[in-house]
């Protein structure tokens, strides 16, 4: 369960992340609230503890934000390594449910503010029946199959 929930993970972060407007890494809900890349930027930082975590070490790492395809490419990177750490079969240094209460619970928050402020900055993503969604274990990168059904 899981790793199904990366690669649901995946799923929705790739709708969010895929052709943001220009200049939207810089882009704020209000002058006190983290940017765009600074939301990113944390949903690495999380994706990267929570594959420290796994193994039993959970010093927290907060590495300065790159730019957006930086960013975007650690995330990928990130969710990857831990879901290579997931279907590896060594048992985890925490309940399997710890992790999804805490840090994938966490990103996927995160992936729904993206997905306000992109709405907010006029980009808006379409709503979809995720339910539906060809969503499968391992897949777990950028590339992710089209929408079965997309709404407005």
């Amino acid at each position: 369960m899981l790793r199904h929930a990366t690669a649901t993970l995946a799923y929705h972060a790739a709708k969010v992340l895929r052709n943001p407007p220009e200049e939207f890494e810089e882009f704020r809900a209000g002058p006190t609230t983290r940017s765009a890349i600074e939301i990113l930027s944390h949903m690495s930082d999380l994706l990267e503890w929570t594959r420290r975590t796994a193994d039993g070490s959970s010093d927290w790492r907060e590495p300065r934000a790159g730019d957006w395809h930086h960013e975007v490419a650690r995330f990928f990177s990130a969710l990857k390594s831990f879901d290579d750490r997931l279907a590896s079969g060594s048992p985890l240094a925490f309940p399997a449910e710890k992790f999804l209460q805490g840090p994938i619970a966490d990103v996927l928050t995160h992936v729904g503010q993206l997905a306000t402020l992109r709405r907010l900055a006029g980009s808006g993503i379409r709503g979809e029946a995720y339910f539906n969604a060809n969503i499968t274990i391992g897949h777990v990168g950028m590339d992710q199959p089209k929408p079965e059904w997309e709404f407005d």
